[in-house]
């Protein structure tokens, strides 16, 4: 027992599938830190690639372990499974927590091949995103009831789980993710110089984030002589066609590819927006209240979590909706001033990073004293 009186975790494996940039990696590797700085000794295994996150952990001293997991030969996968195996064999970790559906899907059957008292099974999508045929959702039913328990990040996630996985509500937790304190003291950049009222946007530029229909928005208010600098920060399989709609459209939106410094870049605008179909608990939406800045956003997944009558929110696929909530937010300062300031004590109060890797220690120990006692 610790010195307060709870079963101290030795060891922990934390499971994803790489450690590019991404709202998930981050937090795993703020989660990873909090559990070392709590005297866990943490490890984390990739399936495939590292990314910039793992030269983070490696400074902090955590040791990643790459599995060698690829799409090209059923035989290497084959071996870097039996390597997953038998590094957990070796490591006999007392947790395993999973991030993501392709680290859950091959992550739990594995853990439980290697016998880790504690399996724990991430999800931070809604499972519609995942799940696109009858088989792949009964194979994110299997592992989810052969975890010990499930951790998604957002209430709306847990309900989905619920309602698409048949999971009984006691065997989920929902634990917010978590921002570093200097995420509360961004420093803007100097380079988004413009004219113009300047709109922020985080996310990847993939199909499901809803660019097209933000690009739109910008376009309505253009012809309403409302102009606004759009700044994308991020990457991905839309960005030409997203390039190609907003020339036609001929906008002001600034392709600035991904980046490291998203806290300081949302800290320039004058509104965040996230236009997302789906979404868990977006870290760009939880950057921008600590940077107390006014957000509009789509009433999907966590949103409504983190921002009930703390922004604007607007429903998916909406470009009019968008629009109008921006231009709310420009034409009242009051309100938005109102907004931002109570999105940004909300957040100091709910997205700590020590607070939300508390509630996972709290969460593994729970589970492995009643895994001890049978």
């Amino acid at each position: 027992m610790t010195a307060g009186g709870r079963d101290r975790l030795r060891r922990a494996v934390l499971l994803i599938g790489h450690l590019g940039m991404g709202g998930t990696q981050k937090q795993v590797s703020l989660l990873a830190q909090e559990l070392r700085h709590a005297g866990t000794e943490p490890h984390v295994m990739v399936l495939s690639r590292g990314g910039p996150y793992e030269a983070t952990l490696h400074d902090a001293g955590i040791e990643v372990h790459r599995l060698g997991f690829g799409r090209g030969s059923p035989l290497g996968n084959a071996r870097a499974y039996a390597r997953l195996v038998g590094v957990l064999r070796r490591l006999a970790p007392e947790v395993v927590h999973t991030f993501l559906h392709e680290a859950t899907l091959i992550g739990v059957p594995a853990a439980r091949l290697a016998r880790v008292p504690v399996v724990v099974a991430g999800r931070r999508n809604e499972t519609r995103l995942n799940a696109t045929r009858p088989w792949s959702l009964a194979l994110d039913r299997m592992t989810a009831r052969m975890a010990d328990h499930v951790v998604v990040n957002a209430a709306a996630l847990a309900a989905d789980a619920c309602a698409m996985l048949r999971l009984p509500r006691h065997s989920l937790t929902v634990i917010y993710n978590g921002l570093p304190p200097s995420a509360f003291d961004p420093v803007p950049p100097e380079e988004v110089r413009t004219g113009l009222p300047v709109v922020a946007c985080v996310a990847r530029l993939s199909a499901e984030k809803g660019h097209c229909h933000l690009i739109d928005a910008m376009a309505l208010l253009a012809a309403r002589g409302r102009p606004c600098t759009l700044v994308l920060a991020g990457d991905g399989p839309e960005r030409g066609a997203l390039e190609k709609q907003a020339a036609a459209a001929g906008l002001d939106v600034r392709f600035l590819g991904t980046r490291t410094d998203n806290a300081e870049l949302l800290a320039r605008a004058d509104v965040v927006v996230l236009a997302s179909l789906t979404e868990g608990l977006s870290n760009a939406v939880m950057e921008a209240m600590a940077a107390g800045r006014p957000i509009v956003a789509t009433s999907v997944g966590g949103n409504p979590e983190l921002l009930d009558e703390r922004g604007v929110l607007v429903p998916p696929a909406a470009p009019s909706a968008l629009a109008e909530g921006v231009i709310r937010l420009l034409d009242d300062p009051g309100l938005a001033g109102g907004l931002a300031a109570a999105a940004r004590a909300w957040a100091g109060r709910n997205l700590d990073t020590h607070v939300m890797a508390d509630h996972h220690l709290r969460l593994y120990e729970r589970l492995l004293r009643a895994r001890r006692a049978g």
